[in-house]
Parts: C-alpha cells; sequence; structure tokens
C-alpha cells in the first residue's frame, strides 16, 4: 500500500516548534539562581528515488521510505527537537533533550532522546546517570543534528546499521593530557528499549563499553567498543514455526532468532578538519550472533569549504561476514501439508536474511550555509545493494533485484537555535 502524508505530520512539526518558543521565553524570564540555556534543531528534507521496487530508508527504524511507497519522502530526514539544561553550580547540572520524527510505528509521538543528571567532581572527572548519548562514533553527540555535520544525512552504511543513539544508565569520563593530546576516555554502562509497534521491540541489557578520543590541532581519533544482551520479538513467529519441526528447526531457530544474544561492536574514526577542508573515515564492525548477523562497514569523505559553500563527496560501504541465504529445512520425506508449511518458512527465513546488508554507495553533495544557523544541502547517492543482499533498502517487491543501482536525491533545510 501506498501512504500519504498526514496533516497531523505538519502540524506536529509546527506545535513542536510553539513549544520551544514557549519554553525559551519561560527561560529567559526565570528568577536569578541557577544558569538556564535553552536551543534546539531541526533538518526539513525531501528524498526522491528512481526505484520503484523497494524503498530507500536513512535507518532500520523507518516503517517506509521512498521508491516503491512513494517517489518522495518528506518524513527520512526531518525532526526538530529541543533541549534545556541548568547548570545549578560548579558541579551539579542536568540536561532535557525531547526529539520528535517518525517512529516506526508511522506515528509522530515525542521521545527522549537525553535526560541526565551530572555531577563534575573534578575539572577532569565526570559522572552522569539518566539517559546518555550512545558514544560509539565520530558524531555520538551530535548525530540526529543535521547543520553539525556536512551530509544531509550520516553516511547509511556505517549509522544506519546500529540505530540506537542512547543509553539508560551511567557514564563516568575523564579528561587527560598525555603525548602531546588531549584525551578524554569514557566508560558507560546501562541499556534501552526501542518499541517498534504495540507488540514488536528491541531491548539491549547489561550495554556496556569504553569510548577514547585524542586530538591534536586539527586531528581527532576516537575509538570505541561495546557489547549488550539483545532480545526481540521481530520475526519470532517465524522460528516459532521452525520449532515446529523438531530438532532441526530448532537449530536453525536458535542460530538466527534473538534471545538473550550477545552483539558485540567497535568503531574506530577519523577526522582532520584545518578550516579550509576536511578529511574524515571511520570503520565499524558489529557481531550480532543471530540474523542481525556480522559486518564490516566503513567511509571515507572529504570537502573543501569556499565561502559559505561546500563541496564533498563520500564513498560507503558494508559488507556481510555471514551469508545472506540458508538451505533451511529439508522437504524430503515430508507430507504435502507439511513440505508446503516448511517451504513458506523457507522462504520467509530467507527474505529475512536479504536483509543482511552488503552494499556501496558513492555520494556527491553542496552545502550553502547563507545564514549563521542555517544550511541548505543537495545530494546525491548512487547506491547499490550486492550479493543477493537488500542493502538498506526495505519493501522489496517481486521484481527486485539485487546489484541494481538506486539513484537518490535529496535536499534538507538544517538549522538551529
Amino acid at each position: 500500500m501506498r501512504h500519504q502524508y498526514p496533516f497531523s505530520y505538519f502540524s506536529h512539526l509546527a506545535a513542536a516548534a510553539v513549544l520551544m518558543a514557549s519554553c525559551a521565553a519561560q527561560a529567559q524570564d526565570a528568577a536569578p539562581g541557577p544558569a538556564w540555556t535553552f536551543g534546539g534543531y531541526g533538518s526539513l528534507g525531501i528524498v526522491h528515488a528512481d526505484y520503484d521496487q523497494a524503498d530507500f530508508v536513512t535507518s532500520v527504524l523507518k516503517p517506509d521510505g521512498v521508491g516503491y511507497t512513494r517517489p518522495f519522502n518528506l518524513s527520512n530526514d526531518s525532526r526538530i527537537a529541543a533541549q534545556l539544561g541548568v547548570k545549578v553550580d560548579k558541579k551539579w547540572s542536568a540536561v532535557v533533550q525531547v526529539l520528535l520524527e517518525r517512529r516506526y510505528d508511522y506515528s509522530y509521538k515525542p521521545t527522549i532522546e537525553w535526560a541526565n543528571v551530572k555531577y563534575q567532581a573534578t575539572p577532569d572527572l565526570a559522572l552522569r546517570v539518566g539517559r546518555i548519548a550512545l558514544p560509539i562514533f565520530i558524531g555520538a553527540d551530535y548525530r540526529k543534528v543535521g547543520y553539525a555535520y556536512p551530509w544531509v544525512r550520516t553516511p547509511v552504511e556505517v549509522y544506519g546499521g546500529m540505530p540506537i543513539t542512547n543509553s539508560d544508565g551511567a557514564d563516568v569520563s575523564y579528561r587527560w593530557r598525555a603525548f602531546g593530546m588531549k584525551h578524554v576516555t569514557q566508560a558507560f554502562y546501562g541499556g534501552t528499549e526501542i518499541t517498534l509497534t504495540d507488540t514488536t521491540n528491541v531491548k539491549a541489557s547489561g550495554l556496556a563499553g569504553v569510548s577514547h578520543t585524542a586530538e591534536v590541532g586539527a586531528l581527532s581519533v576516537r575509538a570505541s567498543v561495546f557489547g549488550a544482551t539483545v532480545n526481540t520479538n521481530v520475526a519470532r513467529a517465524l522460528f516459532d514455526g521452525f520449532r515446529q519441526f523438531g530438532p532441526p528447526g530448532v537449530a536453525i531457530a536458535d542460530r538466527y532468532d534473538v534471545i538473550d544474544k550477545r552483539i558485540a561492536a567497535a568503531t574506530v574514526g577519523v577526522n582532520y578538519d584545518p578550516g579550509k577542508w576536511f578529511l574524515m573515515s571511520e570503520i565499524g564492525y558489529m557481531n550480532g550472533h543471530s540474523f542481525l548477523a556480522k559486518t564490516h562497514a566503513m567511509y571515507v569523505s572529504a570537502g573543501y569549504r569556499a565561502g559559505p559553500f561546500t563541496t564533498y563527496g563520500t564513498y560507503s560501504k558494508v559488507k556481510a561476514r555471514d551469508p545472506n541465504r540458508h538451505p533451511g529445512l529439508s522437504l524430503e520425506g515430508l507430507p504435502p501439508p507439511y513440505a508446503n508449511a516448511a517451504m513458506q518458512l523457507n522462504g520467509g527465513l530467507n527474505h529475512l536474511l536479504q536483509a543482511i546488508p552488503t552494499q556501496d554507495t558513492y555520494t556527491a553533495g553542496v552545502r550553502w550555509d547563507f545564514l549563521p544557523s542555517m544550511a541548505f544541502k543537495l545530494q546525491y547517492d548512487h547506491v547499490t545493494p550486492r550479493h543477493g543482499s537488500r542493502g538498506s533498502l526495505i519493501n522489496s517487491q517481486p521484481g527486485f533485484r539485487s546489484g541494481r543501482t538506486v539513484h537518490v536525491t535529496s535536499a534538507v533545510l538544517d538549522f538551529v537555535f
């Protein structure tokens, strides 16, 4: 089914903007005491894809995208957020960030992106408790703030495969100097739950890791590792069906179902930005021990600034290290009704495994900073899923062919306030 944009999409954006303005006025009129800050960010984007046999999406948490469902999409890159902070004294502070963007259930319910209390124990040692940004990429603290990076969106091959952006728990960070560089080491522990629909969710518990950032001059490097125990009932009905076929089916279900599966991930990123130009790259590794699979991903991006204009190019790639096909249950010797059921289960499994991404993208774009707090961007992406994978595409139709390039054109207005 092809969906039309509800009027509520635009009314929610307008309501959020009014709420932000109201909060700002209240913060400015507050009586002397704790120091309050208010700000926010937003993106208004439109995307077009030339392929009508699947949808291009910017995240696996999007219900549909552009291509099959509709030729143009307004929700892939559009969002708006407000952030309210308070500094009680030299040691205690807190922040809350509320984000509005399209969710997997097609709604636009506001979500709390950050909500934490910080204790600055010493000038170099800080502790936080609450909902905290997950520090696993260079852009971890601003991956949803389109104005903060040169592209229309962060590279889908790297960032799109790791949709978790925050964790409920605690972290400790320590700043130090060595070898002529500034260092920040951060350790974190917590968990998160993503609600997809009323009956479907993804839970990550025991989410623990370490991130380290080193800076010298225009160069910064960040390395992160983390692990978590993941549970989700996505595709649970499929795997319950396999379990009805005895030990062979149970073995398949245990291999791919996400029940107390330990995932591990690691990323390394480098950014060199002397001002006139920039060069940055990140690589990532994830092992999900399930249909979440094992993947390697990377991108390299460079750009040049001339006045208010920035031109840039990016190459990004993700490659599956697990097969995206499985022979499934043997049909030999099964009575016709059981053979038909097994064949359908095998088809469902292989359709699921096609989502294990193998894809590369060539990107070219331009950014125009026409106001101090606003930027307009145009971007073209040459997206090619490979080796039987759907890559970052969803809602594939019978005519879908892996290896067929999808041409994606995007425009976005990014702003901060």
